[in-house]
């Protein structure tokens, strides 16, 4: 059946990751007023929880893009989703803020390393012309896991506790474990179920080379990557668009319930909306990318006019949602505002694959997303404040709205041909 396409296994395989990764994340959310009540919270406390799972996160980010390197992707990917399944279980055994803080950073460090790990494997995995696709693809599936994570998780709540619901999606994740074993390998090379003609295709074009890069790396340190001005610009345009997308995740739930005064059920049908949209624009985004590609025959052109693209509508979308009116008009603007800022992560991670060397993505990419996913530590906890004791969910729309054009600003500057890593041998 996947004669000489066994990559699309491994596409399947990352897509359902990243899907249950965010079914796991967004499950505090849609479980917050449930929580708040049970365990006596306010909105800040909430906040707090939000971005403490971002400490263990970030730092193993870049750990874990180490460990992509040095380990290679299978060995990683599978602690890192025994560790998240194993806490977001517990998360069902807490009986106060405190416990949940430390569950809470506890399962973000093993959440830390399923970007940077799924980077590594799509760079091993899949030739340049398609990996715009394959990013697209694979990170459609954390937005669908965020999308199905009202209902199901919402229902599973109200019907049998919200501590059942950890525990159910806990599962979920240990199945998937075993799935991974099975079916993946580190290269296409060492997997006995890829044809010879497949193998040699991806070898031949892979978005940077072994052969292309071997020179360079000799010649550079991590460190000379990693502070480029290039990478900073990419790191600086996935910090602001995380900044969006963790203010949607952590506290979109609680705005539908508390600003627009739905009730659980009626949240857990209406919050699927906007992560839809998001789904949308992951796919969309990577085709667009690789149809552009295709048209000019610039890679880095093709990434930035999307980044550009994405931000921008994702900016205005936001601002007009701080002032709209009625949920109907809030909702729309907020599915829009994902639609357009999802197109924007994975041009972010397939252009890190053209400016910097195959044996240095993994390390590169997990700094990048390190410092991209400070603003799941800004983000949620920021937004608590300002809601309890600041200028509410208007003042934290706006907010996101004009870090989004910093994005773009930054973008601009730092990223430009000149700077592009992979390019520069001597």
């Amino acid at each position: 059946m996947f004669k000489n396409r066994y990559r699309v296994v491994i596409a399947l395989l990352l897509f359902f990751a990243g899907m249950l990764n965010y079914l796991d994340r967004a499950a505090l959310s849609v479980m917050a007023p449930l929580i708040k009540h049970d365990l006596s919270m306010d909105d800040a406390h909430m906040g707090i929880l939000f971005s403490c799972f971002f400490v263990g996160y970030c730092v193993f980010c870049f750990i874990g893009g180490w460990g992509a390197d040095r380990l290679g992707p299978r060995k990683v990917y599978a602690w890192a989703a025994g560790i998240w399944s194993l806490f977001c279980g517990a998360t069902a055994l807490v009986s106060g803020f405190f416990h949940l803080l430390i569950v809470r950073v506890l399962f973000g460090i093993g959440e830390g390393p399923m970007g940077t790990t799924t980077n590594k494997s799509i760079a091993n995995w899949f030739p340049k012309a398609e990996v715009g696709r394959a990013v697209g693809f694979t990170n459609a599936g954390q937005p669908l896991g965020a999308a199905i994570a009202a209902p199901i998780v919402g229902f599973v709540g109200l019907w049998y506790g919200w501590r059942i619901s950890f525990v159910v999606i806990a599962c979920l994740g240990f199945v998937w474990l075993g799935a991974w074993l099975l079916l993946f390998r580190d290269k296409p090379e060492m997997h006995p179920s890829v044809s010879k003609e497949e193998a040699q295709f991806i070898a031949e074009n892979r978005p940077a080379t072994s052969v292309q890069s071997s020179n360079d790396t000799q010649q550079h340190t991590f460190w000379h990557y990693i502070l480029s001005p290039s990478v900073l610009g990419v790191a600086a345009a996935f910090f602001c668009f995380n900044y969006i997308q963790y203010f949607f995740l952590s506290w979109l739930p609680s705005y539908l319930t508390d600003f627009q005064h739905l009730d659980i059920k009626s949240m857990s049908i209406i919050g699927i909306l906007p992560w839809l949209g998001a789904t949308l624009g992951f796919i969309g985004g990577g085709t667009v990318c690789d149809a552009i590609f295709r048209k000019t025959n610039n890679f880095l052109f093709s990434r930035k006019a999307v980044i550009f693209m994405g931000l921008g509508i994702a900016a205005v979308s936001v601002l007009a949602a701080a002032w709209a009116q009625s949920l109907s008009v809030a909702v729309s603007c907020i599915t829009l505002a994902t639609i357009f800022a999802y197109m924007t992560p994975q041009a972010c991670w397939s252009l890190l694959q053209d400016i910097v060397p195959a044996e240095r993505i993994g390390t590169t990419g997990g700094f990048v997303h390190l410092l991209a996913n400070l603003a799941g530590i800004m983000s949620p906890v920021v937004t608590g404040f300002l809601i309890q004791y600041g200028g509410g969910y208007h003042a934290a729309f706006v907010l996101a709205s004009c870090l989004a054009l910093v994005g773009m600003v930054a973008l601009f500057a730092l990223v430009r041909n000149k700077n592009k890593l992979a390019y520069s041998l001597n």
